[in-house]
C-alpha cells in the first residue's frame, strides 16, 4: 500500500483532490483535520495539555475545545503555533498510524492523507509516507477558490509557509481535474 501525504495552503485544492482520488477503487482518503479533532476531545491527554497551555478561554460552553477560539489563541503568535503543533501533531501521528494499519488490513491500494501542515511541520513523522505532495497555487487562485467556498478569511493562513526538503511540489493552478491528473500520475509513477 502507498501512503501519500497531500499538503498545501488553504485554497490549494487538497480536500477536493483527496475526495476525487478516493472515488477510485482501492483508494481511500483521510482528512487530518478530523483526526486532529479526535485527539483533543475532553478527557484526552491532548485536551488537558491544550487547556493548560492556552487557557480555559479556548473552551465552549459545553467544555469542548472550540476550534476557532483555539486557532485565535494559538495562531496569534509564532510561539503559540509551535506549541500547538508540538502538542497536537504527535497525537495525530499516533492515530494516523492506526488508520494506516487498518487500511493495510483492508487491502487498500493507496491511502491519501490530506493535511495542510504535513509537508512543513517538523512534528510530522515523514517516515509513514511514501511521498509528500505540496499543492502549489498562486495567492490569487487560492483567494478566488476560498471566496467561492465562503472561506475568504482563511486566505492569509499559512502565508509564508513552504514545504520542507524532499516534498514534491505539484502545480495546482487550473481546474480540479488537471490537478487531480497531475497527482494521479505522480502516485502511479
Amino acid at each position: 500500500m502507498k501512503v501519500i501525504g497531500l499538503a498545501g495552503r488553504p485554497g490549494s485544492g487538497k480536500s477536493a483532490v483527496a475526495r476525487d482520488l478516493a472515488r477510485q477503487p482501492g483508494v481511500e482518503a483521510v482528512d487530518l483535520d478530523c483526526v486532529s479533532w479526535a485527539t483533543y476531545v475532553p478527557g484526552t491527554p491532548t485536551y488537558e495539555r491544550l487547556v493548560s497551555r492556552f487557557g480555559r478561554e479556548i473552551l465552549s460552553d459545553d467544555g469542548r475545545i472550540d476550534r476557532e477560539r483555539l486557532a485565535a489563541a494559538a495562531l496569534s503568535e509564532e510561539a503559540g503555533r509551535r506549541d500547538l503543533e508540538a502538542i497536537v501533531h504527535p497525537a495525530v501521528g499516533d492515530l494516523l498510524r492506526e488508520r494506516i494499519r487498518d487500511a493495510q488490513g483492508r487491502s487498500v491500494r493507496v491511502l491519501v492523507v490530506e493535511g495542510a501542515l504535513l509537508a512543513s511541520s517538523s512534528h510530522v513523522d515523514r517516515s509513514v509516507f511514501d511521498a509528500l505532495l505540496w499543492l502549489d497555487a498562486s495567492d490569487a487562485t487560492r483567494e478566488r477558490r476560498l471566496r467561492a467556498q465562503g472561506r475568504a478569511q482563511h486566505a492569509d493562513r499559512m502565508r509564508g509557509v513552504s514545504p520542507r526538503h524532499g516534498t514534491i511540489v505539484v502545480d495546482a493552478e487550473g481546474n480540479l481535474g488537471e490537478t487531480v491528473e497531475r497527482v494521479r500520475r505522480l502516485i502511479e509513477g
